[in-house]
């Protein structure tokens, strides 16, 4: 079958998955389907087909503006069709043709009309520094200096003023380097060369987005190089057009959009889960033996271990690493543990099924030994048929095709943007240990007769502290992706719980955990609001590793007797159910609060702190950071 043919079988597929009302496979295959084609023609087919599938799939709505200098338009079809691939209904507003500044300014202007949740600045060097572009090698030393100081207040302009009109996220592209400099190889040999002074602003310009909670940069420049700077510009459509951009290109440039914009959608995998045969290694264990399989420094086996390699990095990043493979267990653990060529050994892995049964069971498996959602995983396996199989049984796990050569099985996993991530918290680079630590702490359970004599042993101690410019990006973390027990599943960025935490009638805390086997880290959020003698509950969320160790109850007395102190009456809080907070839903009613009303979204719940307190458990040891305890 050609490539052809197949993109017309998928299609074929699509339209009939849809007149048959399998709309959750159907938008599986539009994944498979721009897996096989990204083109203009591709997205078109997409976007239309989503519009049938509206109602009917689960889709995330995003606001993205985009702030530019040059022609972006033909790019955003492309966006918008990968973005439906993962879930997210992504509406797009393009800012005037290079009227980028008027827009920021005016707080009246159509982008901040738009209401954005995102917003993308970009700008081309020769646009907005078109001095250091054209005219380098004319300019004397301090008027290079002049105008790198001016781009760069250019663009801490923008931020200040975009910040003080919205709280949306903002992307800012770097500025990319000509393709040919101005000084050819001199540009190279002297101190103040063109390539420098680019990369100093580019400097300046990460050094002022990690100041600023909410602003992240997009790395233009490497995107360009990455895909040939002699190639990446269409010199004709830039004069007639102004459109820089050669068309085949376009769509790494929505590429790149989209692996900032996933992790902000909080559409990310939290775990990997990959099979071994032929995906870890080269060769099937149970017919050619330790001796016989494919893993090494040379080709053929070096392709595996680059595999594993870009695994240990996703680990790093705080993804967790699973198995699920249909194998001898004692053959597929031997090949693990003693291998020489095998860089991920078993401690790399937070769950292994390894096993005869179905692969989808195999998943629920993992999911629920990781108490993460079946949509949080990520499938990797070479075998076409177990994708399809899987895509037709869990069409909400994230299943990556893998190409035919292993040689690309490392640069597809890595170039997949639902294992991107913005943030790195200290919580991210532990996880797989503190996985292995929560394996520890079932494994002690069984040998208490009581919940609560299993809670004495496990000394826990927690500590309730407001949010700091250390704890920023964890708290707007675990708003964004925490799913189980989060009682209203409001998502915030880090510039908004920022502003929250700035006004005197908002309160933003965190609690940290720690017991006899480890740290758990910062692991749950409250954000409360003052009004009229009632502490409002905006946000009560705990992360799924300390659900049911009555921490949640340390934290909302803390929150209630904070409450009393400052001289309200009533604690109130919505729960808002979803398809994943079912842990959650019991909540207020077990810690003595009345429902006082219900609408269609949730239901109202009430404390009177007159007449009732919540004490903290006796087995927790809860601090806050003024050192107070109790």
């Amino acid at each position: 079958m050609t490539p052809a043919d197949k993109v017309l079988g998928l299609r074929n597929d699509i339209d009939q998955l849809i007149a048959s009302g399998s709309a959750d496979l159907a938008a599986a295959r539009l994944g498979e389907l721009w897996h096989n084609e990204s083109s203009p023609a591709a997205a078109a087919f997409i976007v239309s087909r989503v519009e049938k599938l509206r109602g009917r799939i689960a889709l995330l709505p995003y606001r993205v503006a985009i702030l530019r200098s040059f022609t972006v338009e033909p790019a955003v079809p492309l966006l918008r069709a990968a973005a439906f691939c993962y879930g997210i209904d992504l509406q797009v507003h393009v800012g005037d043709f290079n009227g980028y500044m008027q827009e920021i300014l005016d707080a009246k202007s159509s982008a901040y009309k738009f209401e954005p949740d995102a917003a993308i600045l970009a700008l081309r060097t020769s646009d907005c520094a078109s001095d250091l572009w054209q005219d380098y090698a004319r300019m004397g030393s301090a008027d290079r200096e002049e105008a790198a100081r001016r781009v760069v207040g250019t663009f801490e302009q923008c931020i200040t003023s975009f910040r003080e009109r919205s709280r949306a996220t903002l992307i800012i592209h770097t500025l990319e380097q000509p393709a040919r400099l101005s000084l050819g190889v001199l540009d190279s040999q002297v101190e103040e060369s063109q390539a420098a002074t680019i990369r100093t602003i580019n400097r300046d310009l990460q050094n002022i987005a990690r100041r600023e909670p909410g602003v992240f940069i997009l790395d233009y420049d490497a995107l360009v190089s990455r895909h040939g700077r002699l190639s990446w510009q269409d010199e004709r459509k830039w004069l007639t057009v102004r459109l820089p951009i050669a068309a085949h290109q376009l769509i790494h440039l929505a590429n790149e959009w989209l692996r900032v914009l996933i992790p902000l959608t909080g559409k990310i995998a939290k775990a990997l889960v990959v099979d071994l045969d032929n995906t870890l290694w080269g060769g099937v264990i149970g017919e050619d033996g330790m001796s016989g399989i494919k893993l090494g420094t040379e080709y053929p086996g070096a392709a595996y271990q680059a595999l594993q390699r870009v695994m240990l990095d996703l680990a790093q990043s705080g993804i967790l690493l699973a198995i699920c493979s249909k194998n001898n267990s004692d053959d597929a653990l031997e090949v693990l543990e003693k291998h020489p060529g095998m860089l991920l050994r078993p401690k790399n892995f937070s769950a292994m099924c390894i096993n005869w049964n179905d692969k989808a069971q195999g998943l629920r498996e993992i999911a629920a030994e990781l108490n993460i959602g079946v949509d949080s995983l990520a499938f990797l396996d070479d075998n076409p048929f177990e994708r399809e199989q899987l895509r037709g049984s869990l069409p909400e796990v994230c299943v990556i095709d893998l190409p035919e050569d292993p040689v690309q099985f490392a640069p597809t996993v890595r170039d997949c943007p639902v294992f991107e991530r913005l943030t790195l918290s200290r919580e991210d680079q532990q996880r797989t240990a503190l996985y292995a630590q929560q394996r520890e702490r079932s494994h002690a359970e069984h040998a208490f007769q009581s919940k609560e004599d299993f809670y004495r042993y496990l000394a826990q101690e927690a500590e309730v502290a407001p949010v700091a410019p250390a704890t920023l990006a964890r708290i707007a973390q675990l708003t964004q992706k925490t799913n189980q027990f989060n009682l209203t599943t409001r998502r915030y960025a880090e510039q908004q719980v920022s502003e929250m935490a700035s006004r005197p009638d908002w309160q933003v805390l965190s609690i940290r955990v720690k017991d006899r086997f480890g740290d758990h880290g910062l692991v749950g959020v409250a954000i409360t609001r003052d009004e009229n003698s009632v502490c409002e509950i905006d946000t009560f969320l705990l992360s799924c590793r300390v659900i049911g160790r009555s921490v949640e109850t340390a934290l909302l007395s803390h929150l209630a007797s904070g409450a009393k102190a400052r001289g309200c009456k009533r604690v109130s809080g919505w729960f808002l159910p979803t398809k994943k907070n079912a842990p959650a839903k019991e909540f207020y009613r077990q810690h003595g609060f009345e429902c006082q009303s219900q609408n269609g979204e949730g239901s109202l719940w009430v404390l009177d702190l007159n007449r009732q307190q919540i004490p903290c458990p006796d087995w927790i040891k809860l601090s806050v950071r003024n050192g107070e305890h109790s």
